[in-house]
């Protein structure tokens, strides 16, 4: 589907046809819908669905009249049962007439323009309209940085307690969806450094300090994910360590109730022989027998103890 809205008088409403300074907003577009928009602008149709395909990659491609800027945004989906991350392509198209912008789903980041959520927000001013884009997409990285970080820090307070495999699982996935996000940051970065150097694109002064606000954040999520994922990796290493410690006790005093265990089984072995042994004649024998069984494994317990092994 596709909407049209425009801004005016600061406020932002919708079109019901394509005007000037409108912004055309292509969610999940059909082939007809894309049709009727690129007849409308004269733009190449592979460069209209290029953000439908998830493995575009983060690009700016300058055509005759209009700029094709392809960047990386967060997505939910469940993966192995969970609710995970992955990056998809969000694609803006900036043309004289109109600014495009191309998803293959519904996203809060285009959601805070229609919901009357950014400030200074004008459908005509299309670099500015470009950044806070890019801004709120820095941000809902960070965000789901922190929710990721969350995560692990829950998975973290539970190894004292009922750790169990499915904790590395979930430690996995949560370093994949790090592994998404620092791709698609670096990517990103290399798309918010050629614009400030592309001089084709007219921007206002006041936009300047915008762009530096973008740039800067998204070195921030950079940053917040190569540090996430350090940690990651440490406490997947603690928690593989607590396992294989627990599991190594757990052999430790399955192998001292075997030791004790053997006793009874070696002297009732002993005894249990078709030849003469001692105390065969004694009156009390078996009972004396029993006696020595009981101390020796009493001994064999004590020992182990103070060895530690129970």
């Amino acid at each position: 589907m596709y909407n049209i809205f425009r801004t005016s008088h600061k406020k932002l409403e919708e079109l019901n046809g394509f005007d000037q300074g409108a912004w055309v907003e292509l969610v999940a577009p059909t082939l007809e819908e894309c049709t009727s928009v690129s007849e409308q602008y004269n733009i190449d149709m592979p460069d209209l669905r290029a953000a439908l395909d998830d493995e575009e990659s983060s690009r700016i491609s300058l055509e005759d009249n209009y700029t094709l800027i392809l960047v990386d945004i967060p997505s939910a989906e469940i993966r192995n049962n969970r609710n995970t991350y992955t990056t998809i392509p969000l694609g803006i198209i900036i043309h004289p007439e109109a600014v495009i912008t191309v998803c293959a789903e519904d996203t809060s980041i285009l959601r805070q323009f229609t919901e009357h959520r950014v400030r200074d927000f004008s459908t005509k001013k299309q670099m500015r309209f470009l950044y806070q884009i890019l801004y709120n997409t820095c941000m809902l990285y960070q965000s789901l940085l922190r929710s990721v970080d969350r995560k692990r820090t829950e998975i973290e307070e539970r190894i004292n307690e009922d750790t169990e495999d499915v904790d590395l699982i979930d430690l996995h996935e949560l370093e994949s969806n790090l592994v998404y996000f620092a791709t698609s940051l670096r990517a990103n970065g290399v798309v918010i450094d050629r614009l400030t150097r592309y001089g084709r694109l007219k921007m206002y002064e006041e936009d300047q300090e915008l762009l530096d606000d973008v740039m800067i954040e998204n070195r921030q999520a950079i940053e917040m994910t190569s540090i996430y994922r350090d940690i990651i990796n440490g406490t997947r290493e603690l928690l593989s360590t607590v396992i294989n410690n627990r599991l190594n006790n757990a052999m430790k005093y399955l192998a001292a109730i075997t030791i004790v265990m053997s006793i009874p089984t070696i002297i009732s072995g002993l005894w249990g022989m078709n030849v003469f042994v001692p105390l065969a004649a004694v009156e009390h024998g078996f009972l004396i027998i029993v006696v020595v069984t009981l101390v020796s494994c009493i001994a064999a317990l004590y020992i182990l103890h103070k060895r530690k092994m129970l």
